[in-house]
C-alpha cells in the first residue's frame, strides 16, 4: 500500500513539473504583439517655406508738402480722389505772399532806375577824364558807383525770383498720378514750413501695384533671395491666396521685441484692387519646391522598430541590423545628413521589413523620398502603446497642425 502511495507521489510530482516547464517554455517563445501605425506613400508637392508678417503698402507713394507757411484756403480733392499729374490739389493762401512779391519787384526796379544813373554818371566822367577836365580819382569813384549799383540790382532780381517761386509753390500739385490715400488737414488750418515739411497728401501711384513689407527673422533671413514665390493671405479675405515674387532684401536690421529682423519687400499684383494698404499679410516665401515627387510622412524617417523586434526578427539581415544601431546612435547625437539614406519600414501582410531610400526635402509634414518605393505602399511610422486598433485617415497635404498628424494603425 505504501508503494502505491509512494508511486502516485511521484506521478503527480513529474505532471506538475512538466506542466509548468511547458508553461515556462510557451512564456519564453511567446512573440510579442506589436500595433503599428501605418501611413502610405503618396505622389505631390513638397515645399519649403519661411513664414513671416508683413503689411501691404502701395507699391510707389509719394508725400505732398508744402515749401511756403500760410493759411490753407482751399483743398480740391479728397480721400480717394484720382488725380492726374499737375492738377491743382490745394491753394495756400496768398494774402502776404502776393504783396511780397510786389516790393520785390519794386525794389528791383528801383535799384535798376539807380544802376541806369550810375551809367549815365559814369559816362560824363569817362568824357571829362579824355578831355582831361577830371581827374582820375572822379572816374575810378563812378566806376565804383556803377559797379556797386549792377550788382544791387542782381540781388533784387534774385529776390524778386524767390517771391514768384513762393508765390508759385502757394499752388499745390500732384507730382504724379495716382490715388489720394492720405489727406493730413483740413481748409483752414495755418501750415508752417520750417526744418520740417508739413505733409498734406500722400498719393498712391498705381494700386494695382502693391507690396508687402515683411519682417523675417533673423533665423530665416538666409534662406530668403531676391524672385523667390510668396504667397500670402490677409484676414479681409481668408478664402483668397494672393501670390508674389520677393523684390528685395534689405540690409538694414530691425529690432522687433528684442528680436532681430530684416525688411523683405514682396511684388504682389491686385488687379482687383482687393489689396488695400495698411492690411496684415500672413506670407509664406517659397525656399525650394520639388514637384511631383514621393513623400511620406516625415516622422516615418525617424521611425525605428523597437530593439524586441529588431533581436526577435531573424529575417532582417545582420548588416542591416548594425546600420540601424549606428542610425540610433547618429539620431542621440542629432548628427544626421539631410541628405543621407535611411531606412523606411514598409509593411507587407503582417511583416514589416526595412527599405533603404534617399531623403529629400521636408516642409516639416512630409518629407520627399527616392528609391524602391512605390506610391501607395503602406509606410510604418509608429507603435500604438494599446493594442486597439484604431482607423485613421492619411494626413492630407493641408495639414493644419504638423505636430498632431493622424495616420493609419494596423495590427501584426
Amino acid at each position: 500500500m505504501k508503494k502505491k502511495i509512494t508511486i502516485s507521489v511521484v506521478v503527480i510530482a513529474i505532471l506538475i513539473g512538466g506542466y509548468f516547464a511547458v508553461h515556462a517554455y510557451i512564456l519564453n517563445n511567446k512573440k510579442e504583439v506589436y500595433f503599428w501605425r501605418a501611413s502610405v506613400v503618396e505622389k505631390g508637392n513638397v515645399n519649403v517655406i519661411v513664414t513671416a508678417t508683413g503689411s501691404i503698402a502701395a507699391d510707389t507713394t509719394v508725400s505732398v508738402g508744402t515749401q511756403v507757411t500760410g493759411i490753407l484756403k482751399k483743398e480740391y480733392v479728397d480721400f480717394n480722389s484720382t488725380v492726374k499729374k499737375g492738377q491743382i490739389i490745394a491753394l495756400i493762401d496768398t494774402a502776404t505772399l502776393y504783396p511780397t512779391m510786389l516790393d520785390a519787384r519794386a525794389n528791383l526796379e528801383k535799384a535798376k532806375a539807380l544802376s541806369d544813373e550810375n551809367k549815365r554818371e559814369l559816362d560824363r566822367t569817362k568824357i571829362l577824364l579824355d578831355n582831361k577836365v577830371a581827374a582820375q580819382a572822379d572816374y575810378d569813384l563812378a566806376l565804383s558807383n556803377y559797379q556797386s549799383a549792377a550788382a544791387t540790382v542782381k540781388s533784387m532780381d534774385a529776390q524778386y525770383q524767390r517771391a514768384l517761386i513762393n508765390l508759385r509753390y502757394a499752388v499745390i500739385r500732384a507730382p504724379i498720378n495716382g490715388v489720394i490715400i492720405s489727406r493730413t488737414y483740413d481748409e483752414g488750418i495755418t501750415v508752417i514750413a520750417s526744418f520740417n515739411t508739413p505733409t498734406l497728401f500722400i498719393i498712391a501711384n498705381d494700386l494695382k501695384k502693391m507690396q508687402v513689407q515683411a519682417n523675417v527673422d533673423e533665423a530665416d533671413i538666409g534662406q530668403v533671395k531676391e524672385r523667390q514665390n510668396v504667397d500670402f493671405t490677409v484676414d479681409a479675405f481668408p478664402d483668397d491666396v494672393f501670390h508674389g515674387v520677393v523684390r528685395q532684401v534689405r540690409l538694414q536690421p530691425v529690432l522687433v521685441q528684442n528680436v532681430i529682423n530684416y525688411v523683405v519687400i514682396v511684388e504682389a499684383p491686385n488687379p482687383e484692387l482687393k489689396l488695400i494698404p495698411g492690411l496684415t499679410a500672413n506670407i509664406n516665401i517659397k525656399v525650394i519646391e520639388h514637384n511631383n515627387v514621393l513623400k511620406v510622412p516625415s516622422n516615418a524617417i525617424s521611425f525605428l522598430p523597437p530593439t524586441t523586434y529588431l533581436e526577435s526578427d531573424k529575417k532582417i539581415p545582420d548588416s542591416i541590423k548594425n546600420k540601424l544601431q549606428v542610425r540610433v546612435q547618429k539620431t542621440s547625437l542629432k548628427i544626421i545628413s539631410e541628405e543621407e539614406d535611411v531606412y523606411l519600414w514598409k509593411e507587407k501582410g503582417t511583416e514589416i521589413f526595412p527599405v533603404l531610400v534617399k531623403k529629400g526635402i521636408s516642409d516639416g509634414i512630409f518629407t520627399e523620398v527616392s528609391g524602391n518605393i512605390n506610391v501607395g505602399d503602406t509606410i510604418v511610422t509608429g507603435v500604438n502603446t494599446s493594442g486597439a486598433s484604431v482607423q485613421a485617415a492619411t494626413p492630407a497635404s493641408g495639414t493644419q497642425n504638423p505636430f498632431m498628424p493622424k495616420f493609419n494603425t494596423r495590427k501584426k
